[in-house]
C-alpha cells in the first residue's frame, strides 16, 4: 500500500483486492460480542469535514473506534475555518497535535492531493471526497458489495470483478463517485456503461475507460449490476434537464424496469437516496438493492485502509490475535 489514499486511479489491481480482502476480515469482526480490534491503539486520526456529510463521516468514525484509534472530529461550521483559517493553517494546527492521519472532505477538487504532498503535514492523508473530483472509499465499498453479491463472500477472495458489467446511471457530470467508480471498476477488469442525458456527461468522457450510452432501457437487460447517482442540485448553476418528471421518465429506475434486470442483477446507490426521482419507493426498498449494506460494508473498507496505512502487511485479524495474547 502507498502512504496515502487520494484517488481511485492510484490503486493497482493487488492493492484493490488485497483492500477487499482485507475488508473481508474486517466484517468477520463485527460478527463477534466485542466489535473491537487493538491494531491502531495509540495512533490519532483526525476526521477533518470542510462539507456536511452523514454517512461518510459516520462510518470513518466507527472504522477509526473499532481499530482502537483517538478519534479527533473536525467540522469546519464553528472552527477556526469559519473565521477565514486557511488549510494550511489547519494542517500546521494538527501537525502540532502529532496526528498519525487525516481523513478529509473538501469542497474543492485536489485539497486532499494539496494537503498530502504539500509538506504541511506528516500524516497518512485519506480522501473522503473533494469537490467533483475523486471518492475513493466509495468505490471500494461499492466493489466490496459487488464483489460479495455477484461472486460470494467466501468465493470471492482473491479475485476481481473480470467480465463483470457494471452501469452507471444520472448525474455524472457532479459525481466524484462516477469518477471513483470508473477507474476502480476498470482497474478490477469490470466492463463499465455510464448512462445519462447529454447535459450530464462531463466534457472529454470518451477518454475514461467506459461506454457512454443515452437510453437505460437498451443497458438493463446486460447489467450485473446498476447503480443509481443522485442528481447533485447543490453542484448545479443551470438548467440540466427540463423537469424533474422528464428526468424520472427517461433516467429515473421503477419497478418495470428492474424486471429487465437480470435476475442476479443487483441495484446500487451511494446514498442519499431523492426517491421518486431516480429510484422508486418499490425499488429502493427491495431485496435487489444493496444500499444498507454498502452502509455497512463502508465500515469493513475504512478499517481495512487505515489498517493497511497505518498498521501493516500481514493479515489483519490474526495480526489482532497476536496482539491481544501478549
Amino acid at each position: 500500500m502507498q502512504r496515502h489514499l487520494i484517488s481511485a486511479a492510484d490503486l493497482t489491481r493487488d492493492d484493490a483486492v488485497l483492500i477487499l480482502d482485507t475488508a473481508e476480515e474486517m466484517a468477520r469482526v463485527a460478527d463477534r460480542p466485542i466489535k473491537k480490534l487493538p491494531t491502531l491503539r495509540g495512533r490519532t486520526i483526525v476526521n477533518l469535514f470542510f462539507e456536511d456529510s452523514t454517512r461518510t463521516r459516520i462510518s470513518f468514525e466507527a472504522a477509526e473506534k473499532r481499530l482502537s484509534a483517538d478519534v479527533i472530529n473536525f467540522s469546519a461550521k464553528g472552527s477556526s475555518v469559519s473565521k477565514g483559517e486557511s488549510l494550511k493553517d489547519t494542517a500546521q494546527t494538527l501537525e502540532a497535535m502529532g496526528v498519525d492521519a487525516v481523513v478529509i472532505r473538501h469542497g474543492a477538487s485536489g485539497a486532499p492531493y494539496r494537503l498530502a504532498t504539500s509538506g504541511w503535514i506528516d500524516a497518512a492523508v485519506v480522501n473522503a471526497g473533494d469537490g467533483t473530483h475523486q471518492h475513493p472509499t466509495q468505490a471500494l465499498l461499492d466493489a466490496f458489495t459487488m464483489r460479495r453479491r455477484l461472486i460470494g463472500r467466501d468465493a470471492g477472495l482473491g479475485q476481481d470483478l473480470a467480465g463483470k458489467r457494471i452501469t452507471l446511471v444520472g448525474d455524472v457530470l457532479h459525481s466524484r463517485v462516477a469518477r471513483s467508480n470508473v477507474d476502480l471498476l476498470h482497474t478490477l477488469g469490470a466492463e463499465v456503461t455510464l448512462v445519462a442525458p447529454p447535459t450530464l456527461v462531463p466534457v472529454g468522457v470518451e477518454h475514461w475507460p467506459c461506454e457512454v450510452s443515452y437510453d437505460l432501457d437498451s443497458v438493463l437487460p446486460k447489467s450485473d449490476a446498476v447503480m443509481m447517482l443522485r442528481v447533485q442540485r447543490e453542484r448545479m448553476n443551470a438548467a440540466f434537464f427540463p423537469t424533474e418528471r422528464e428526468y424520472s421518465r427517461r433516467y429515473g429506475l421503477d419497478g418495470d424496469r428492474m424486471a429487465r434486470m437480470p435476475e442476479h442483477a443487483i441495484v446500487m446507490h451511494p446514498g442519499p437516496m431523492v426517491r421518486g426521482m431516480e429510484i422508486t419507493a418499490e425499488v429502493a426498498d427491495s431485496d435487489r438493492c444493496t444500499v444498507v449494506e454498502q452502509v455497512a460494508n463502508g465500515v469493513s473498507i475504512r478499517m481495512a485502509v487505515l489498517y493497511l496505512l497505518l498498521g501493516g502487511n500481514e493479515p489483519a485479524v490474526s495480526h489482532a490475535r497476536t496482539t491481544e495474547e501478549k
